[in-house]
């Protein structure tokens, strides 16, 4: 359902650190306004007002009412409920990754987005970056992907495991590569310093042969995200971190992709296309259903290591 106007009204639940990056990206929009920021933490939520010259709510719902559509920035735990009510209150919605804390109500709001044919994307940022090398245009499925992330200690998104904080992203990209069906997976995780792991390895394998093996951590000593992708004709090896690859495969990739706005700022991208697809109806960059699949092969990985409250 894509909107009339030409200007769109956008809003930001959560006025953290990505909240705050959402919410200057719309204000930096020719195509958009900021509506506003709400923020359970008031005081927090009013100093980014302040800041970028908009209202900060004193409840979700006024912010909800006030927008055509809202940016879903606040922790993993409470992005179901943020995107159920504005969802229901039939409006557009860019939900940072993950989707939802569990499977179950993720399938949840992509039905309820379906049903009252509404935007609902999620912000798999990864997927602009590798749109600008052009790795979704080489013709042949990959053979094999191994992938590590590996992030610092932080005091964020540790209401999680560290396979929805941060191997997300990689199985995310793992699935939008995919040709076939998931047969098998293995997995196996550690507590470090949350009630949650804080580090998995996990390995998965498709109905044709193509295999991933990823390992994540949120306690690691250095950031490195590095994925190297196995073709027939050879191979290609990313640094998400540097924006370098070596490219093996005999494919014609652009070794400039770190420019191109797509990569160099792919949360602009990911807001721009959301934006787009609000306004001109333009295809979704990450459905609903694309997190789905991400979230619910992560949570997978939790059950496989262990966790069994995992759903």
């Amino acid at each position: 359902m894509a909107i009339r106007d030409t200007i769109l009204t956008g809003g930001v639940i959560g006025a953290g650190v990505f909240g705050g990056h959402h919410a200057r990206k719309y204000n930096a929009s020719e195509r958009a306004r900021l509506g506003g920021v709400y923020d359970v933490d008031t005081a927090r939520a009013q100093k980014l007002a302040d800041e970028l010259g908009t209202t900060a709510f004193a409840s979700m719902d006024d912010l909800i009412a006030a927008c055509d559509a809202v940016t879903i920035a606040s922790p993993a735990i409470a992005h179901y409920g943020a995107a159920k009510a504005a969802l229901s209150a039939g409006k557009h919605v860019l939900v940072e990754k993950p989707l939802a804390d569990t499977a179950a109500l993720g399938r949840e709001l992509a039905d309820l987005a379906q049903a009252e044919n509404l935007v609902l994307q999620v912000g798999h940022q990864e997927r602009f970056v590798f749109n600008a090398m052009g790795v979704f245009d080489i013709p042949d499925s990959p053979k094999r992907i191994a992938a590590r992330r590996m992030g610092l200690r932080s005091t964020r998104n540790l209401d999680v495991s560290v396979t929805v904080d941060l191997m997300i992203h990689d199985l995310d990209l793992v699935m939008a590569l995919a040709t076939t069906k998931l047969v098998d997976l293995e997995a196996r995780a550690e507590k470090i310093f949350t009630n949650t792991p804080d580090a998995a390895e996990a390995r998965l394998t498709f109905a044709d042969g193509f295999e991933a093996r990823l390992d994540s951590s949120r306690a690691a000593e250095d950031l490195d995200r590095v994925m190297r992708i196995d073709y027939a004709s050879g191979f290609l090896e990313v640094d998400f971190v540097a924006k370098t690859f070596t490219n093996e495969t005999g494919y014609d990739l652009n070794p400039d992709f770190a420019e191109d706005p797509k990569a160099k700022d792919s949360l602009g991208a990911n807001v721009n296309s959301f934006i787009e697809s609000v306004l001109d109806g333009a295809p979704v960059a990450v459905p609903a259903e694309a997190g789905l699949a991400a979230l619910a092969i992560a949570r997978d990985i939790d059950r496989a290591a262990g966790l069994d409250r995992a759903a």
